[in-house]
């Protein structure tokens, strides 16, 4: 089949390059098509009230990644032939990744934060967008960003922003609604482990690219059961679908409508995507309801 599969490492890699390298192999091994990371500053993620009013979140200062891996990271995937991507949330970054990335990746939070989406489009090199929790006109505006850019690549991917997800919930139709509506190329971005919605992604909706959350043991500092795979469970997966099997395995329950409007879960987390005006999270309207309390 021809689909792309990227491995999320997400902020599995423990802050520890060799567990890196470790996964851009195994990613390899299990016939992903690429590999991506994220590139964040907690103080360039976050307002700063909301560090203040919840400092549990400094504990995610050990999700960092260093920017000093990037090159090595970049060169190891390409050694091995797969796509390197990193996902920029904060401007410099931008410049920071362009001399390495094959594709940028934007995160379903930052999707209202036009500055970031333009900026890359300048690079000309290519953007996957997801579009977890995001309406069609949120979509449309942020489209017409990258587009407007110069943006001549874009794969939208079609997510739902809540971890995990269920089956019910995936509306994977959403699939075919943003390669008809944008005529770009469009995908699934899952939080799920589950073959069945995977399948069904590709093989009822054409999913063009597959970006799943990984794991190499179970002892990343994000893993969970319930949305980010291992590696045995995707290659079957990946195997399967390289030898065009599995639509028999496909589960039609995840189809729903194809609208893309969030679901009832990712409601609150709209809130806590970045502001436009700054790049950072939460909105505004959020922020201000704090300094009135």
């Amino acid at each position: 089949m021809d689909v792309e599969f990227i491995a999320e490492v997400s902020s599995n890699h423990n802050q520890d390059l060799d567990r890196c390298l470790r996964f851009i192999e195994t990613a390899k091994q299990i016939g992903c098509d690429g590999i991506k990371f994220q590139l964040f500053k907690m103080d360039e993620l976050f307002a700063p009230q909301i560090i203040k009013y919840n400092p549990q979140l400094n504990k995610r200062r050990a999700w960092e990644l260093s920017l000093k891996f990037i090159p090595k990271l970049a060169k190891a995937s390409h050694k091995l032939g797969l796509k390197f991507s990193c996902t920029p949330f904060y401007l410099e970054a931008v410049e920071d990744l362009r001399p390495y990335v094959d594709f940028y990746k934007i995160a379903s939070y930052e999707l209202l934060w036009h500055d970031i989406l333009r900026m890359c489009a300048k690079t000309d090199i290519p953007i996957v967008l997801s579009t977890g929790m995001a309406n069609i006109e949120e979509i449309d505006a942020a489209v017409e960003a990258m587009r407007s850019g110069g943006a001549r690549d874009i794969t939208l991917l079609h997510c739902i922003s809540s971890y995990p997800v269920t089956v019910s919930q995936c509306n994977l139709a959403a699939i075919k609604t943003l390669r008809d509506r944008y005529g770009c190329k469009s995908g699934w971005s899952g939080h799920i482990v589950s073959d069945a919605v995977i399948y069904r992604a590709v093989f009822k909706w054409q999913a063009s690219m597959v970006e799943f959350h990984m794991d190499l043991d179970g002892n990343g500092d994000e893993f969970n059961k319930d949305y980010c795979w291992l590696p045995e469970k995707m290659a079957a997966v990946i195997s399967n679908l390289r030898q065009g099997a599995g639509a028999e395995l496909s589960d039609e329950s995840a189809d729903s409508d194809g609208v893309k409007n969030p679901v009832e879960s990712e409601l609150d987390e709209r809130n806590w995507r970045a502001d436009p005006s700054d790049g950072l999270r939460p909105l505004l309207k959020l922020r201000e309801s704090w300094r009135s309390e």
